[in-house]
């Protein structure tokens, strides 16, 4: 599941690169991009939507780019930011729970026993999210997870994680959107959990955002309308789901696609096999200096059968070690 924010520099790549096609052609493209056939890839394609009159061109209101977040746009390693959110609600609400202290996966994200948690599997970890996600209004989680961003550090850098988002993949988003493209993301994360920080981070606003959900319910408490949050999923969305949230959430197919790993392999697959110009981008998480480096055996984040096929389809296989000449903003000087 999946800025947070208040990030300046992030903001100003957004506002520089965003101011238009006209101004954007004065500077280099993509800067933090080397130059090589993933950047060209990139630049080709837009190039080829956005001539007026060429055989590919694309109107701008068909043209989609959809992203997935953790791993693709910010960091996801040691552990997906959401669920580090989760963890640290669940300590904050153990007061108020004292049989946790007892019962699992609970007590072991209490006693911070990563390797007992880990055999809870995805049902303990559902668990976990829904005791510490649901039971209040959406305005009092919209709260938490703004209160939470602002303040929660990565566990291996110290850095605040809306420094850990990727300095390419931004310069990326601004591109496109300076090309007359709508970017969306689209991710397994908690559709309300990233909503309130994206646009700062992204540039992306919170309508055009797709994730998971839980169902909400509306009631009247002490007489005002509010809008409950319940402890029962409403829709994953994940690996093939992900073509069916960008159905229902946006309503028109992106002619572009972005991930990091399996998960997004049928959103990259369904957006690609339409008709006309079409990009399917996967970023390979192949850099352990100046990140991590991992693919086909990782828990998190798992890449095999997107290295495998991504290439026969004719997707992009960009390489942080090879492609990126930084990968985060605070290095990116």
């Amino acid at each position: 599941m999946n800025s947070m924010f208040i990030s300046l520099l992030p903001g100003l790549v957004v506002l520089t690169l965003g101011l238009g096609a006209s101004s954007l052609r004065a500077e280099p493209q993509l800067p933090s991009w080397n130059d090589g056939p993933a950047k060209a890839a990139i630049v080709g394609f837009v190039e080829k939507v956005t001539q007026q009159g060429g055989p590919d061109y694309v109107a701008p209101a068909e043209r989609i780019a959809v992203f997935d977040n953790d791993g693709t746009l910010w960091t996801e390693q040691p552990m997906y930011i959401q669920l580090a959110f989760a963890f640290d609600r669940i300590k904050a609400l153990a007061d108020k729970h004292p049989e946790w202290k007892e019962k699992q996966p609970f007590k072991a994200v209490l006693e911070n026993d990563i390797k007992t948690l880990a055999k809870s599997g995805k049902r303990g970890l559902i668990e976990l999210v829904m005791a510490s996600h649901a039971g209040m209004s959406t305005k009092e989680f919209e709260k938490a997870t703004e209160e939470w961003i602002a303040t929660a550090k990565h566990p291996k850098t110290g850095k605040a994680y809306t420094k850990m988002v990727y300095q390419p993949m931004l310069e990326l988003l601004a591109y496109l959107r300076a090309n007359g493209f709508k970017t969306f993301i689209v991710s397994g994360g908690g559709i309300e959990f990233m909503r309130p920080w994206v646009e700062k981070i992204y540039g992306i606003p919170p309508e055009q955002v797709v994730g998971s959900t839980i169902k909400v319910e509306y009631k009247l408490k002490d007489g005002t309308p509010t809008l409950a949050r319940l402890p029962e999923i409403n829709f994953i969305d994940d690996k093939a789901g992900k073509p069916v949230g960008i159905h229902y959430h946006i309503g028109r197919r992106p002619i572009a696609a972005f991930g990091n790993s399996d998960g997004d392999f049928e959103m990259l697959e369904w957006v690609t096999s339409a008709d006309g110009a079409r990009l399917g981008l996967i970023v390979h998480h192949d850099d352990g200096d100046r990140e991590v480096a991992y693919d086909r055996k990782s828990h998190i984040g798992r890449l095999d059968r997107g290295l495998d096929e991504g290439p026969k389809r004719g997707w992009t296989i960009v390489s942080m070690k090879s492609d990126w000449k930084c990968v985060f903003p605070h290095n990116c000087k």
